[in-house]
Parts: structure tokens; C-alpha cells; sequence
């Protein structure tokens, strides 16, 4: 069965820009591209799961983020990766929602909508609403140190700290390596 792997978007996928509201603005990160590749090539789902509180708060529309995911989108298939979904919290902090991460809302649904159990799911983040969401879930965390990662281990223990989304695809793809060569049909 493949992994389900949710992805936060700003300072993880793209380049975290503070309330991104502009396509034009949307770049991808260094090994963003490469680590998602070898992840999708291994059969992992790809699910982008992002805090967009700017249009809560009013500062942008939802048309706005859609058009920044639909740019981040296209720029990933330019580069041989599709995104398999794209999900987006646009309430404020002071909210009660059950979708900003840490809540386990978009998690949740991911996982149902997939099929696939969140005990074979990895959440990938620069935040520690990204390793919170891993440890509501049951999912196994990676903190990459783009965006707010570098800064923000010391709030948060993730299952494994790495430099980029090209490291926490290696990483990931040794856990479900070393998953499936202990099952069953790799006991000896």
C-alpha cells in the first residue's frame, strides 16, 4: 500500500513569503522538486496541506491562494511532479476549526479520501503546527530546516530533522523500505 505524504506548502514546497497572495511571487524551493519526484516514482500519494489565515483575517481572497497553489502546481509538473491534492485551512488563529493544522482536520480527510491509514502517512513541515499535526494524526513528522525549520526545532521533536524536501524523501523512503522489509514476506 503506498504512503501518504502531507506536505505544508509555504517555507517547505515554495519559498516562504510572508502572506502570499501573488502567483508571480511563487518559487519553488531548492530540492523541493527532486525529493517530491523520488517520493511520487515510489508511489507516495502527494497532498499539500497549508494554513492560508490571510484570507480569515482579510488580507486576501480564496481565488488568491488558488492561484498561488494552481502556479505552485504548475511549476511542479514542469519539473516531472504532480500533486495528487491540495488542501487549504482559511480560518484565523482565534477561529475554532477543526482544519488548522495542528488540528488534524485536513489530515483526517487526506487519509479518508486516499484510503490509506495515518499510520502509513508522513507530514512534512518547517513549523511545529507541521510536527503537531504528525503526532495528532499517529503520522510520522519531518521538520526540514527551509522556511521557519531551522529556527523552530528547538519547539518541537519531529520523528526526523532534515535540510530539505530532498532529505526527508530519503528519509521517508528508507522508513517505508525498512516497513515493508519487515513484513511478512521479509521475515525470515
Amino acid at each position: 500500500m503506498p504512503a501518504l505524504i502531507l506536505l505544508d506548502r509555504d517555507g517547505t514546497i515554495i519559498k516562504e513569503k510572508n502572506y502570499l497572495s501573488d502567483p508571480r511571487e511563487v518559487e519553488l524551493l531548492p530540492g523541493a522538486s527532486q525529493g517530491l519526484r523520488r517520493l511520487q516514482r515510489h508511489g507516495c500519494r502527494l497532498a499539500v496541506v497549508s494554513n492560508q489565515s490571510g484570507v480569515g483575517r482579510g488580507y486576501f481572497r480564496h481565488e488568491d491562494v488558488e492561484r498561488c497553489n494552481a502556479r505552485m502546481a504548475e511549476l511542479l509538473r514542469a519539473e516531472g511532479v504532480t500533486l495528487d491534492a491540495v488542501y487549504y485551512c482559511p480560518h484565523g488563529p482565534d477561529e475554532a476549526c477543526s482544519c488548522r493544522k495542528p488540528a488534524p482536520g485536513m489530515g483526517l480527510r487526506a487519509c479518508e479520501e486516499f484510503g490509506i491509514l495515518p499510520e502509513q502517512t508522513f507530514v512534512v513541515g518547517d513549523k511545529p503546527c507541521d510536527v503537531d499535526l504528525g503526532e495528532q494524526l499517529g503520522a510520522q513528522s519531518v521538520l526540514v530546516s527551509t522556511g521557519y525549520g531551522a529556527d523552530a526545532l528547538q519547539n518541537c521533536r519531529p520523528r526526523f530533522h532534515a535540510a530539505d524536501l530532498a532529505e526527508a524523501a530519503d528519509w521517508i523512503l528508507g522508513q517505508i523500505n525498512a516497513d515493508s522489509s519487515s513484513g511478512p514476506a521479509g521475515r525470515q
